[in-house]
């Protein structure tokens, strides 16, 4: 008895407008940016249904959670969990701008999704705690790293979560505002001026 195929074309299918979605959402937001792109937007360019949307995501917010899931597996293969000790030393220049480079480097590459992020952050209720939700759970490494500095009696500006999130929020406002800067220079400038208050030195 031949075995039934309809169940494999049916999800392979629902895979296919899954990933047209992702994919026309990534250009409608790079061309559009996050808040003026409406659902109705993403599955005409996707070639689907509004009724396909909703098979797949709840909302537009929904979508971008899957992006951002991407995003991080990306982030998560340049630096992976397993060989990133927290014991990174954030006041060595060189490992502080290793860590910038690899945050930039993937903001950038996946900008039409940190944009979205950051719009949906700033049109978010200020009342409602999404955006620092959003800085904190995005600066978690470098969070570890500030604490290792404070358990072991260096001094901090701050609170290692509060500093973390200060330059997560750096590095999401500079890649919004500055699309086409030179990457070694918004890194170099950031480093040296956040070494500045991580060391307690003058920069030379």
């Amino acid at each position: 008895m031949p075995r039934r195929t309809e169940p494999v074309t049916r999800k392979v299918k629902a895979a296919q407008t899954r990933a047209a979605l992702l994919t026309a959402a990534r250009t409608l937001f790079a061309e559009r940016g996050y808040l003026n792109t409406k659902i109705t937007d993403i599955t005409a360019a996707a070639g689907r249904s509004t009724g396909s949307f909703y098979e797949h995501f709840a909302s537009k917010d929904e979508l971008l959670g899957a992006l951002l899931a991407e995003l991080e597996s990306a982030a998560d293969d340049r630096l992976p969990f397993d060989a990133h000790a927290r014991d990174h030393d954030l006041t060595d220049r060189s490992q502080l701008r290793e860590h910038l480079a690899i945050a930039w480097s993937v903001m950038t590459d996946h900008r039409p999704v940190t944009v979205a992020l950051f719009q949906s952050m700033i049109a978010a209720d200020p009342a409602s705690g999404r955006a620092w939700q959003d800085l904190t759970t995005r600066s978690e490494t470098l969070r570890d790293h500030l604490a290792h500095l404070r358990d072991r009696g260096h001094p901090l500006p701050g609170d290692p979560e509060l500093v973390g999130a200060a330059i997560a929020a750096m590095l999401s406002t500079l890649n919004y505002a500055l699309p086409d800067a030179n990457a070694d220079t918004v890194i170099d400038t950031l480093t040296d001026l956040l070494l500045t208050g991580l060391a307690g030195d003058q920069v030379t």
